[in-house]
């Protein structure tokens, strides 16, 4: 369920919908026993239509335990220093996920404002993950109700509904496993996609990369970092999973981040009495649950109680968009439908951040834990907790032929920056905590006392934006972790940036 970062309109507002309706490692010398062709540069495929940029292709080995046999392509984009005099390297992005296509992230984050300086030292890459996009895409043949329904299973009130959605869940499940593209099932992994990075390295003649993930890619990024500690220059995972990545736990904790969020929103709502959303943060917050049962017992016009949680979840991604949010309230209050249509992809996009989560970590397999795990959320995280520890596909998923997931650890150097939100609804700060704790001497961890998922660049926080251009520039972290106050912020849709720009959800 994910979308590359950009500007939201009423017109997306579907994909926000069906968003939420949301043994040992190889050895790290593995992945480069053959060493790839250079990169071929040319134009890019279909849909990435940003002059800019330059893609090229690469075959990679769909197995690593075979890495003569069969290969799947890869693309990869490059936004080229316009100094190669001042270049230092390649700067390799990854916008989040999983799910999420990377090809245009280069662009998007030049036109975020990323610093001349490292746009003149780095080249800029950019890459759809294999089984995403353009690189060998997978599918779970999802119907367009299947891909409303989304990431989240709808809130369980009770044991009885958590039981209900479990045929759902064993069904899409099996349409995955039986799909045209099954036989990337057990291939299609963060560790994969590591292994691929360092062949993107070694095709580009690189001997090191720097790294600049957000979201799932701080994932990406940590398993790099793990598989090969020496091959990673400045490496920057911002609004980071915990130490085991996208797993069950991180799945119950999108409630905590909502929990979290949400005074943010009820401020801003209680600020704008046009709005008529309550005249108190208490008011506004009352509100919230009044209109998700009430959309429980009487959708409008499809939105039911699910949908509306999961959209105030994802338009508290950004303080730009809580103006939008607001008014979707104000409609869905009112009884008006809210319009907006399936995004193009979404059921690649949607397949694959299944064919990910399911297979890198061990999920429970039994109805039973759900209901246990539902029933404690629903008490501590009221606001979402009954969709998000509910059950899914990944409860019936199929492990055979899965490697065991990577242990994320702190051997290596000490060259990891790790940035993160203090109120982030999509990776709540307790797992960049996790993170920081498992990496070690390895990581500095900054944290903004702001609101929103994504730090760099995507937020208006001076001190932590200038400890990640710092780094990236002139390689120095700071010394010891640091906390960045707060700062006076834009009121919401002012920002000098484009309007509503927006990190993927880390759903996919």
């Amino acid at each position: 369920m994910t979308t590359t970062p950009g500007r939201l309109t009423r017109g997306t507002l579907a994909l926000a919908l069906a968003t939420t309706a949301l043994a040992a490692t190889l050895a790290p010398g593995t992945a480069a026993a053959t060493t790839p062709d250079s990169v071929r540069w040319g134009p890019c495929p279909e849909g990435v239509d940003d002059a800019r940029l330059e893609c090229g292709t690469l075959d990679v080995p769909l197995d690593y335990r075979d890495p003569d046999g069969r290969r799947i392509e890869i693309v990869i984009s490059r936004l080229a220093s316009e100094h190669p005099d001042r270049r230092r390297g390649v700067l390799v992005t990854n916008p989040g996920g999983p799910g999420g296509p990377g090809l245009d992230f280069p662009a998007v984050l030049a036109d975020s404002g990323l610093p001349q300086e490292i746009l003149d030292g780095y080249d800029l890459i950019g890459m759809d993950p294999r089984g995403v996009g353009h690189s060998t895409p997978v599918t779970c043949e999802m119907t367009e109700d299947q891909q409303r329904r989304g990431a989240f299973a709808p809130y369980a009130h009770t044991e009885a509904d958590v039981a209900a959605e479990a045929p759902h869940a064993r069904e899409l499940a099996a349409q995955c496993a039986d799909s045209a593209t099954d036989w990337l099932l057990p291939h299609t992994t963060t560790a994969n996609t590591a292994r691929d990075l360092d062949r993107v390295r070694a095709a580009l003649g690189e001997p090191r990369i720097s790294y600049l993930g957000y979201s799932y890619g701080t994932q990406l990024g940590a398993t790099y970092a793990t598989l090969f500690p020496e091959r990673g220059d400045r490496m920057v995972l911002d609004s980071a999973l915990g130490a085991d990545g996208y797993d069950v736990d991180a799945m119950r904790l999108f409630a905590r981040g909502l929990q979290d969020r949400f005074p943010d929103f009820a401020a801003y709502a209680a600020a704008h009495p046009e709005y008529g959303l309550g005249e108190t943060p208490e008011q506004v917050t009352a509100t919230f649950y009044e209109l998700a049962d009430r959309l429980d017992a009487d959708p409008v016009d499809g939105v039911h109680g699910t949908h509306f949680r999961g959209l105030t979840f994802e338009l508290l991604y950004a303080d730009a968009t809580m103006p939008l949010l607001a008014e979707y309230w104000r409609d869905l209050d009112a009884g008006r439908p809210l319009p907006g249509e399936l995004p193009a992809g979404r059921e690649n996009m949607m397949a694959a951040r299944l064919f990910f989560t399911c297979a890198d970590s061990r999920w429970p397999t039994t109805v039973a834990a759900y209901q246990r795990n539902t029933a404690v959320d629903r008490e501590r995280y009221p606001m979402l907790g009954g969709s998000t520890a509910s059950i899914g596909p990944c409860a019936y998923w199929p492990t055979e032929g899965i490697e065991p997931p990577v242990r994320i650890g702190d051997d290596g150097p000490a060259n990891l920056l790790l940035v993160q939100n203090e109120r982030d609804p999509g990776t709540p700060l307790v797992g960049a905590l996790d993170l920081r704790r498992a990496l070690g001497d390895r990581a500095t961890l900054v944290t903004a006392d702001q609101g929103g998922h994504g730090v760099y660049l995507f937020g208006t926080n001076t001190c932590a934006n200038e400890a990640v251009t710092t780094y990236l520039t002139t390689g120095r972290r700071p010394a010891d972790d640091l906390a960045c106050a707060a700062e006076p912020q834009p009121e919401p849709g002012d920002e000098p940036r484009p309007e509503a720009r927006r990190l993927p959800l880390p759903l996919g």
